[in-house]
């Protein structure tokens, strides 16, 4: 299905191969026009005016890349294009959502859309459903369209407790994996569990929210579990999210039921450390 390499674009100013074009131009249009072309992405988080994390994002986005056509890509170009349009942008300590867009024939940047929580997000947790979808080659991030409307029908349907904040997926075995935009985890009885690395989107918070159960002194499991199972009264359960946008967010209730995952020590402790890991970066990447 065909989808447009700009999509939910902020402000008016894009980069697009290699020059400064205006949201209003002629040239730009084009690109808000569906194509065909094999199109890979990243969508990298603004922190205080840092790009969080971008080496990682740029080394999954190669992945991609070499995993469908295989063509060169400048990584150290990249990075020091992408860090000029930034700063070129003089937004200061803006907080938000940077897109990398790249096709065989195209590279373009600009500011996204950013799911942002609120505070109160956070403190209650958020509403969730279930889509049942397992993706092909989950490792490689590119646009497909027939994913995003079966996520986006989903999003449209209100749960007993709210509109979702997130759909996870099910897997044919009826396994949670992953959610549409992030990581999925279960905490049972004090231990962490995650998907296997090659059934999932491996999501660049994800490998820090790792780092940060070990700092916690955390045991971490490779497993999945039915809603069924981790609804079971037997466990002590709590459910949390990953991802770019929102760190990690805990989640209260799947479909109709609720779990008091914001309260949950282990949860708790994840999140602290995951924080500090963001202040780390950010501190050896600012411009002083």
């Amino acid at each position: 299905m065909a989808y447009p390499l700009i999509e939910s674009p902020l402000f008016n100013t894009f980069w697009v191969d290699g020059n400064l074009m205006d949201r209003n131009s002629d040239e730009v249009k084009i690109y808000f026009e569906p194509t065909d072309e094999m199109t890979y992405y990243e969508t990298v988080r603004i922190y205080r005016g840092v790009l969080l994390f971008l080496e990682d994002h740029l080394t999954r986005l190669n992945k991609s890349v070499q995993g469908v056509e295989a063509f060169d890509v400048d990584l150290d170009y990249i990075k020091r294009t992408l860090v000029d349009y930034l700063n070129g942008l003089n937004l200061g300590e803006y907080n938000g959502n940077m897109r990398i867009i790249l096709t065989k024939t195209h590279l373009i940047y600009h500011i996204c859309e950013a799911n942002i929580p609120s505070k109160e997000v956070f403190a209650k947790g958020i509403a969730t459903n279930i889509l049942k979808w397992e993706r092909l080659d989950p490792n490689i991030k590119v646009f497909r369209g027939d994913y995003k409307k079966a996520v986006a029908e989903k999003f449209a349907l209100e749960t007993p407790f709210g509109m979702p904040y997130e759909v996870l997926l099910e897997n044919n075995e009826g396994k949670l994996t992953e959610g549409s935009k992030s990581n999925f985890f279960a905490i049972v009885d004090g231990v962490v569990y995650t998907p296997a690395d090659d059934v999932i989107l491996i999501g660049i918070t994800r490998k820090y929210v790792l780092e940060a159960l070990m700092r916690a002194g955390l045991e971490l499991k490779v497993g999945t579990f039915s809603l069924d199972e981790l609804s079971s009264s037997e466990h002590d359960v709590a459910l949390f999210v990953s991802s770019t946008p929102f760190d990690i967010l805990p989640i209260s209730s799947v479909n109709d039921i609720e779990f008091a995952s914001v309260t949950n020590e282990c949860l708790i402790r994840i999140q602290d450390m995951y924080r500090q890991n963001v202040e780390d970066y950010y501190s050896s990447h600012k411009i002083i």
